[in-house]
C-alpha cells in the first residue's frame, strides 16, 4: 500500500506546478504559497469570570496544534472594559513549516467536516492581500479535544497567510489545496 503524501510534498509536486500554468505565472517562485498559519483566542472574559485561571484554554491549543501558545498582554489600560496594563487578553499561535501544513491539512480533512449544519466556507472572508480568516465559534470541533472534559467552550480565530499578492490568486491556492468553499 502506497503511503499517502503530506501537503508540502503534495504541492511541491502537483498543486505549485498547476498554478503556475492557471495562473500564467512565468516564474515558479512567483507561485503563491503558505506562508504561516496563526490560531488566536481571546481569553478577557475567561479572566473575568474565574480570574487568573485560563490554564484550560493554553492546554487545549497546546492540544489542538502541538505547540505552546504565547499569551497577549494589554498594552493599555481602558476603564471601561475592566481592563489593566499587562493583564492577559489572548493567546495566540503561529505555525511554520511541516506544522503548518499537518495543521492545514487536519482542518481541511478532519475539523470542517465535522462543522455543525456546514455549507462551505465563506469565500467572502478574504482581507484584499491573500490571507484567509475562518472563525470557529467551539472549540470541541477539532479531534483532539474530549467533548467530556471541556470546562467551558471557547471560539478559535484562524488566519491563513500566503504569499499572494490579490484575493484571486489566494483563493486559487486554496482551492487547490481543496479547501470547502460555498459555490
Amino acid at each position: 500500500m502506497a503511503k499517502p503524501q503530506d501537503l508540502k510534498t503534495q504541492f511541491v509536486k502537483e498543486i505549485a506546478p498547476k498554478l503556475m500554468a492557471e495562473l500564467k505565472l512565468k516564474n515558479i517562485n512567483t507561485v503563491p504559497k503558505l506562508k504561516k498559519i496563526t490560531i488566536n483566542t481571546g481569553i478577557g472574559s475567561q479572566i473575568q469570570q474565574n480570574g487568573k485561571d485560563f490554564d484550560h484554554i493554553t492546554q487545549n491549543i497546546i492540544k489542538i496544534t502541538g505547540q505552546k501558545p504565547v499569551i497577549n498582554m494589554a498594552r493599555k489600560a481602558i476603564s471601561n472594559f475592566k481592563l489593566r496594563e499587562g493583564q492577559p487578553v489572548g493567546i495566540h499561535v503561529t505555525l511554520r513549516g511541516q506544522r503548518m501544513y499537518d495543521f492545514m491539512n487536519k482542518l481541511i480533512n478532519v475539523t470542517i467536516p465535522r462543522f455543525k449544519d456546514f455549507r462551505g466556507l465563506s469565500p467572502k472572508s478574504f482581507d484584499g492581500n491573500g490571507n484567509y480568516s475562518i472563525g470557529i465559534k467551539e472549540h470541541i470541533v477539532f479531534p483532539e479535544i474530549d467533548p467530556d472534559d471541556v470546562l467551558q467552550l471557547h471560539g478559535l480565530q484562524i488566519v491563513i497567510t500566503t504569499t499572494a499578492t490579490d484575493d484571486e490568486h489566494g483563493k486559487k491556492l486554496l482551492e487547490a489545496f481543496h479547501f470547502p468553499f460555498k459555490k
